[in-house]
């Protein structure tokens, strides 16, 4: 049955949920570009301070994603969410104030990130969760193309309004707004009404058995299983390359580029996302959801190379080949992360979707602090462009996983698990 992308809005909690998601990626949009600016423009960070950084911000998912999983199955999703919101609000108000009193260093931003990755585990695994027990089956795929839609929207002004803030206010001081947006995000969560209830104590068995039954579901379904290696390798790679970025960008040593041109990046990222979002069930129609995700994951890996490659251009120049890399990154993103997710979320069993979004965000989101770790210590063994050679030419061979599989000749994903 075909669903208006206007009868969404008549779903109830939806345009809450859809409201505070949106203000809220205005807010991480803001994080995202103004922490590794901090960190090399205001705090001087090394190589291997970088490493650390990027690092931290996703640390939790390798140490507590799966533990996670188990726990947010148990409790009321919605409130999880809400409880992440503030904890996420709270630790990014401490870096304008440290830095009002002169305070703030390289590891007050690398603990901050730290909080705020444990923050996110919870409310991602939530979030990713929520969505089939707000909405009917049939809502899914249209409600994910609508918050991945609209997020794409708030990240469109946002970079460009940061990086023009950026030029006229201290990078720090901008964080108030990100912690603002937590705080109406959590409002919205606070207003919406749905009936989960905690899931009874006598339903619940040990932790690491419930954890041990989302990992065994993941490693049975062969088409989420390839999904989840190229995904995880495909992140290993790119943070390689992304934890050198900011280096590489800002350094005079390197590009010596502005605030603003990162902003502007990030805009053009912003609008690849969008176009994104918006032709997916387009291209879902014309190649096949299976054939999708494989198509995505090829031009994803094969794009990274064109970041070490704006080296050898002139300078004027390597900013329309990074734009480009952004614009095809944030395209390919969303056309991949959309049909691969409403299909899991299709597949899985209600009562395994935290234990099994857990058990993928370990894996996918766990290599990428093994991958900033491996490339500060590479960047400080062999220099900045080097690394992103190495993480750029790797993440070309990460789509092997789905080529490899059924996905390839794939038009329709199945719509319930494999027996």
């Amino acid at each position: 049955m075909m669903i208006s992308k206007d009868s969404i809005l008549k779903q109830k909690g939806f345009l809450a949920l859809w409201v505070g998601q949106t203000v809220s990626a205005v807010g991480t949009q803001i994080s995202g570009l103004a922490l590794p600016v901090i960190a090399v423009t205001f705090l001087s960070a090394s190589e291997l301070e970088m490493g650390f950084l990027n690092a931290a911000g996703t640390s939790a998912f390798l140490v507590v994603g799966l533990l996670a999983g188990a726990w947010v199955d148990r409790w009321i999703k919605r409130r999880v969410m809400l409880i992440a919101d503030l904890v996420r609000m709270l630790a990014v108000a401490t870096i304008p104030l440290l830095w009002l009193q002169d305070s703030l260093t390289i590891y007050h931003l690398i603990l901050v990130a730290s909080v705020m990755s444990v923050a996110s585990v919870f409310f991602d695994v939530a979030y990713q969760s929520y969505i089939p027990i707000l909405l009917p089956k049939e809502y899914i795929g249209v409600a994910n193309s609508r918050l991945e839609t609209t997020g794409q929207i708030s990240g469109i002004s946002g970079p460009s309004i940061v990086g023009w803030l950026l030029t006229i206010l201290k990078a720090p001081l901008i964080l108030i707004v990100d912690a603002f947006s937590f705080l109406i995000s959590a409002i919205a969560l606070f207003l919406i009404k749905d009936k989960e209830v905690p899931k009874p104590k006598a339903d619940r068995r040990p932790l690491r058995k419930e954890i041990a039954e989302g990992l065994s579901f993941v490693w049975n379904q062969k088409l989420i299983r390839a999904i989840t290696f190229t995904t995880s390798t495909s992140n290993l790679f790119s943070t390689i390359v992304g934890t050198m970025f900011a280096l590489y960008f800002f350094r005079e040593e390197n590009l010596g580029f502005s605030t603003a041109s990162f902003g502007l990046l990030s805009s053009i990222g912003s609008i690849g996302g969008l176009l994104g979002a918006t032709v997916t069930p387009k291209l879902i129609k014309r190649f096949g959801e299976g054939r999708l995700v494989v198509l995505s994951a090829i031009f994803l890996g094969s794009i990274q190379i064109l970041i070490p490659l704006s080296w050898y251009v002139p300078r004027e120049i390597a900013l329309f080949v990074l734009g480009a890399q952004f614009f095809l990154t944030s395209f390919f993103i969303l056309t991949y992360n959309i049909t691969q997710v409403t299909a899991r979320q299709r597949i899985c069993p209600e009562h395994l979707l935290g234990r099994m979004n857990a058990s993928i965000r370990f894996m996918v989101w766990g290599s990428m602090p093994i991958g900033a770790l491996i490339s500060g210590l590479l960047g400080t063994a062999i220099g900045v462009l080097p690394t992103m050679w190495v993480g750029a030419v790797l993440a070309v061979f990460s789509a092997s996983f789905v080529f490899f599989s059924p996905l390839r000749t794939m038009r329709d994903m199945p719509q319930r698990a494999d027996a």
